[in-house]
């Protein structure tokens, strides 16, 4: 990892607050945006529980990838982050106090608009501190099973994402792909409201585990051979959209902005995390490297 450049730290204007259900626990639940100062980073607050522990959002924290990210461990933590994180990330806004009353938050409509729009409303404001946009030099590609996700060297400070979504000729999600330059103006139209989907099986599964007792067919996207269920499609790669959502609120777990091409096929929470593990172990290794003293014959020229 090196660092290609740097950019102005970002927090919200004004506080401002989401509320909805749980779709683990199904209860009512609020979260609040609160602005932060520089070099606070993203950190949650659970209200709920005595002395407001802190969880910091890094993926050092990180605890859970099946099926949603959830950050420090019970009864201290907080689950589907991704796509508060997402938002966060996508509008770029770096400090930020996040409060919440429950242990997850809130599920609103399985997308990140209702957070992208909070924070259009509260506003965004530019700060002294700066954040660095890190690339690597060679290609870094994490493996899981025939699911792969590549970071391409950069050729400039900005970021690249590209998605592919393929689970085979019988899956009722046909394959599909989206690639978008990552700005907040590009995320806020062609992502933040994309949900959440899954198959109708995946669904029973989690009702019969107690899980999404509240959620209805019109709070996310469930897929039967017969297409979408009690819904309709936002954008006809939206499931491959949402996945990219997803991928943008993980990555927010760096600290900093990753360059380069980032290009995700079949992937999900799992490789997501792993990737940002692997980022910042490079890039702690980077940074313990000694430094690279000049040659001799040229260090008495200049003298």
């Amino acid at each position: 990892m090196r660092i290609l450049g740097h950019r102005p730290q970002r927090t919200l204007r004004t506080t401002v607050e989401v509320s909805g259900t749980g779709f683990l626990t199904g209860e009512h639940v609020t979260l609040r945006l609160v602005p932060a100062p520089e070099d606070h980073g993203v950190i949650f607050h659970r209200t709920d529980l005595p002395g407001l522990p802190a969880i910091p959002a890094h993926v050092r924290h990180v605890t859970g990838t099946s099926r949603r990210t959830t950050l420090g461990h019970a009864p201290r933590e907080v689950g589907l982050v991704e796509h508060v994180l997402s938002a966060l990330g996508g509008m770029r806004v770096d400090n930020c106090l996040v409060e919440v009353d429950a242990p997850e938050a809130p599920g609103m409509d399985g997308s990140a608009g209702a957070f992208t729009e909070a924070i259009i409303r509260a506003g965004v404001l530019k700060q002294s501190g700066s954040r660095p946009i890190m690339g690597v030099d060679r290609m870094t590609c994490i493996r899981a099973g025939n699911a792969t996700l590549t970071l391409h060297p950069a050729t400039n400070t900005g970021l690249l994402l590209s998605y592919i979504l393929d689970y085979g000729s019988l899956s009722p999600i046909p394959r599909q792909m989206h690639t978008m330059e990552h700005s907040p103006e590009a995320y806020h139209s062609e992502l933040s409201w994309c949900r959440t989907f899954l198959l109708r099986e995946e669904a029973d599964a989690l009702l019969q585990q107690g899980l999404g007792s509240r959620t209805t067919l019109a709070d996310l996207l469930v897929f039967s051979r017969h297409g979408v269920e009690g819904n309709r499609l936002r954008f006809g790669n939206e499931p491959a959209r949402h996945k990219m959502l997803d991928l943008i609120g993980d990555i927010n777990l760096l600290g900093f902005d990753l360059a380069g091409h980032l290009v995700g096929c079949r992937s999900g929470h799992p490789l997501n995390v792993e990737l940002g593990r692997q980022m910042v172990r490079q890039q702690v290794e980077s940074s313990l490297d000694p430094p690279r003293l000049m040659p001799l014959q040229r260090f008495r020229r200049a003298a």
